[in-house]
């Protein structure tokens, strides 16, 4: 008790740093309001104001606790008899810098969302790459901003330099015994605030999302955490250029693209985005159709029997035969954000992360539901887990999905397990969301039952004894509650009109000796619904291939940048190909050749045949050239933002409410 009345007294050293902490805090707070209210009819349109303060608040305690944290650490551990002189100065330093470089970043930030609606990201780090010719731009056209600005940060270090002065002059030292006790305590209190969140995972950009408006939800992270975050991405995008030793020029690689996604020249619509292209969609459908893409979670081949693996999936097994089923397909990677970016977006894997959590991609990114939220269709995400993990929340909301529904909105769900609820909550939620849908919908459902540790509800399936039985159990389960929807969505009224795509993520383990294991990156795929008639598709496929062949049994004339390609009806002598990211390892697989680009190391090409690798004496120099073509362009586009055109157009599509019974018209 002694200890705490003295300390109530005496802050000590912790003074200065408390009052940089709510000054901090105060500021970026005040500056949000003052931006919110500057944007109040796109704030208002989402009813957002007070999600875009409160989570703003989380968000700047993030920033706030990390820059804080070393200034803790040094005032309880720096001997204060000794260094206490030399300390007091460093954290000086330390707090006005930084107090100065918050007043900065949001004095920046008008100006950089007049020109590109959204807060300081990325591209304000590129554009430090060329100081003098930006330096010249800026002075010509922001004199007055930049003026302003400069004056803001002048005066308001200034004036918490002099009040930190005046904290820092009052303060006396604590002895060791206050110290020791108090440092875990502190260390604690700031470093839960610095995480930002007591869930399995730490906030991110991703946790702020709300809504659909990009700039409403980047209001809620100050622009200092956006630039910091952009340039922490910065180390995982992986540019192929930099990992793999082959070069190829600009030109050779969109030569190569072109090639590959076997379209005469006349498809090509924009230089300046080299994929942009015309399709031409194998059906003609009277009225605009329902899209519901279902990704299940890791169920690679390996437990589908039809598929040459274990009988765990009679209920998939039965559906194939009632509608298009991929027999030959291949994941682009090996985690879910992989399986996300190849079949929402169509782009291709790279050897860092995936777009959907790099900073130039986090808007006016290519994807399926943008296009079709453009033609009035609703657009919605919907999850039994926690739909920030991976950045999922913030990449969808800001590219094209009106609606995110996660755990947090299943009321009394059936099953509640460590990564969320159950399939069977979560395909229920999905008939509830067709039922009710008063206009087409586009709907992304991610299952989340066969993941690590493999929860279920009790009763639903006979389980199987054994450690290992564990993964099969989750994935019977898995496929029991799939088996059920499709029940359920057959005698509704919204069936006719809906086409289905049930695709795995990726598969669940990945062993064997192979450079890159082959065989588990075989997954299934399946098209349902009631216009779509029983067929297997025995082409080499790759989930990016997914995107267009919806497209065109939906009878859409699109106008996107995917690579993908359709394959209803592929181009005479076709023989397909799969792109698959093992890593830092890329693979390009054509006619059971495989080209494996490594880091540093040079192109080989092996035959794959019985589920494995081997080395081909005679090579392949056309298919190594392939290879490099589609593990640099990924890389090219992002950085050229060639995948952000917003160009894509849907002429078919005339929204109309759906009436229950009506059927979809199509015709091929």
């Amino acid at each position: 008790m002694n200890l705490v009345k003295e300390t109530g007294k005496n802050p000590g050293a912790l003074l200065p740093v408390l009052l940089f902490f709510c000054s901090s805090l105060a500021l970026l707070s005040v500056s949000r309001l003052v931006m919110a209210l500057w944007q109040w009819q796109r704030v208002a349109a989402v009813d957002g104001f007070s999600r875009v303060m409160l989570n703003g608040v989380r968000m700047d305690l993030q920033i706030v606790g990390y820059v804080t944290l070393p200034l803790l650490l040094g005032t309880l551990l720096v001997p204060a008899s000794r260094y206490g002189r030399l300390w007091s100065r460093f954290q000086t330093v330390w707090m006005v810098v930084w107090f100065g470089l918050f007043i900065y970043m949001e004095c920046a930030t008008p100006s950089f969302i007049n020109y590109y609606d959204v807060r300081p990201n990325r591209l304000f780090i590129e554009y430090l790459d060329n100081p003098r010719e930006v330096g010249l731009t800026l002075w010509a056209d922001y004199k007055f901003q930049i003026m302003l600005s400069l004056l803001a940060v002048t005066l308001g270090s200034f004036l918490f330099y002099r009040l930190l002065r005046t904290t820092t002059a009052a303060v006396r030292p604590w002895g060791w015994k206050k110290r020791i006790i108090l440092l875990p305590i502190v260390i604690v209190v700031v470093a839960i605030g610095a995480r930002g969140s007591l869930d399995h995972r730490p906030a991110n950009p991703g946790t702020a999302a709300f809504s659909s408006d990009h700039l409403v939800n980047d209001l809620a992270v100050s622009s200092a955490y956006s630039v910091l975050y952009a340039l922490y991405s910065l180390r995982h995008e992986g540019d192929a250029g930099e990992t793999y030793i082959a070069r190829m020029s600009t030109d050779e690689i969109n030569s190569r693209m072109h090639q590959m996604m076997r379209l005469p020249d006349a498809a090509f619509t924009d230089p300046t985005a080299p994929t942009m292209h015309r399709s031409q969609p194998e059906r003609t459908c009277t009225r605009p159709m329902n899209l519901v893409i279902i990704l299940e979670e890791s169920l690679g081949a390996q437990y589908v029997a039809s598929l040459g693996g274990e009988p765990y999936t009679p209920e998939l097994e039965k559906l194939s035969r009632q509608g298009i089923w991929f027999d030959n397909l291949y994941a682009t990677g090996t985690r879910s954000v992989r399986g996300i970016e190849a079949v929402v977006t169509g782009f291709l894997p790279t050897p860092g992360r995936s777009v959907v959590k790099l900073g130039l991609s986090q808007n006016n990114f290519f994807t399926l539901p943008e296009l079709f939220r453009k033609q009035g269709y609703d657009t919605e995400f919907i999850y039994g887990g926690e739909s920030q993990f991976d950045n999922m929340r913030g990449f969808f909301l800001n590219n094209g999905f009106n609606r995110v529904i996660d755990q947090k909105d299943y009321k009394n769900p059936v099953f509640r397990g460590t990564w969320g609820v159950s399939d069977e909550d979560l395909f229920n939620r999905a008939d509830a969301e067709l039922t009710a849908a008063d206009k087409p919908l586009f709907a992304l459902v991610f299952t989340s039952s066969n993941h690590p540790p493999h929860e279920y509800p009790a009763g639903r399936i006979k389980p199987i004894d054994g450690e290992k039985a564990k993964i099969a159990n989750a994935v019977r389960y898995a496929d029991y509650a799939l088996g059920q929807f499709f029940d359920k969505a057959r005698s509704s009224p919204y069936w006719e009109n809906t086409i289905f795509l049930v695709v795995a993520d990726h598969d669940d383990v990945l062993p064997g000796p192979d450079l890159v294991p082959v065989e588990h990156f075989h997954i299934p795929g399946l098209i349902l619904g009631g216009s779509i008639a029983a067929q297997k598709i025995s082409i080499l496929a790759s989930q990016v291939d997914l995107g267009p062949t919806v497209l065109s049994l939906m009878g859409v004339e699109v106008n996107d940048p995917m690579p993908g390609i359709s394959l209803l009806d592929p181009p005479a002598n076709y023989s397909g190909r799969a792109i698959l990211q093992y890593g830092t390892i890329h693979a390009l697989m054509r006619n059971n050749q495989v080209a494996v680009l490594q880091p540093d190391k040079p192109g080989t090409v092996f035959n794959y045949s019985n589920g494995h690798l081997r080395p081909n004496v005679e090579g392949n120099e056309e298919l190594l050239r392939d290879a490099v073509a589609t593990a640099f362009w990924p890389s090219l586009a992002y950085r050229t933002m060639a995948y952000h055109p917003d160009k894509g157009v849907l002429p078919h599509l005339v929204p109309s409410a759906r009436g229950d019974g009506n059927k979809s018209l199509c015709t091929n």
